[in-house]
């Protein structure tokens, strides 16, 4: 049986496995396709794509880009874009200034606290793109909090004293500049929005496709995510969410799609 998991972090976002470690995994886990989206950077793909030829595993392009509608962070798949598409690459940079300034304003709300981490600290920790998970990860380190968990949820997740939103990228933007790029732009893992208003904006704008199979989302979600990807003649994608020991409960492939709707998404490979 032909599974393909379409959503996976590598090192080079803010996973522990590097991507040929990941694509060794995935082959260990009997997968036939992948697709590695890591949080606004495709850096992965220069040491994926020959690996996966060799382990013949189909490997289609793929970017976890974020987004803001309206106030509120929005995750943005792009799969099948062209890797040298300038549009694609810019947006990538834009973002990792973006996460620059972002974490410096962390790091200063968390050094009012007492929690001090230096700017060269959480650049050792993390070898692409750099964000709240690496915090967490040092806080924990320092013995300022016990858990990750524990980080985001007293200190650095979203509404929290040291939460900082950042300049964000609209959903507007992200999506034609995936369709610039060549690609497809999905609704990721829609299971987990807090505000079902914010699905019916998103509902209106012009994606390809939406993230119907996610790892923890409940089969009567998975039913009703279906339903409106056939209403809205819209592509279907799955996937884990795998992030290595970070998310060590998610497994690689737990989530996943067919043959057909893999080759349905993927056109470059």
């Amino acid at each position: 049986m032909f599974r393909a998991d379409l959503h996976c972090h590598t090192t080079c976002s803010d996973g522990t496995l590097t991507p040929e470690e990941l694509l060794h995994r995935a082959k260990q886990e009997g997968l036939n396709g992948l697709s590695i989206t890591d949080h606004d950077t495709v850096a992965a793909y220069k040491a994926a794509i020959p690996l996966a030829a060799t382990l013949e595993i189909l490997l289609g392009v793929g970017v976890e880009f974020s987004s803001i509608l309206r106030d509120t962070s929005i995750h943005i798949l792009g799969y099948d874009f062209d890797l040298e598409s300038p549009a694609i690459l810019t947006l990538c940079q834009r973002h990792k200034k973006r996460r620059q300034v972002r974490n410096q304003r962390i790091l200063e709300r968390l050094s009012r606290l007492s929690m001090l981490i230096h700017e060269e600290e959480l650049l050792a920790v993390g070898k692409g793109t750099v964000g709240r998970p690496h915090i967490a990860e040092i806080m924990m380190k320092k013995g300022y909090v016990r858990t990750m968990k524990e980080a985001f949820d007293l200190y650095i997740g979203d509404g929290k004293p040291c939460f900082d939103p950042g300049e964000g990228i609209s959903s507007e933007e992200t999506i034609w500049i995936i369709h610039q790029g060549g690609g497809k732009a999905f609704i990721a893992h829609p299971h987990i929005l807090k505000h079902q208003n914010k699905l019916k904006e998103l509902l209106k704008l012009p994606f390809d496709g939406i993230e119907c199979y996610y790892s923890r989302s409940l089969p009567g979600n998975e039913s009703r995510f279906l339903r409106i990807a056939k209403e809205k003649g819209w592509l279907i994608s799955g996937g884990s969410d795998f992030h290595g020991d970070i998310k060590a409960h998610v497994p690689l492939g737990c989530s996943w799609v067919d043959e057909a709707c893999f080759h349905q998404i993927f056109q470059r490979l």
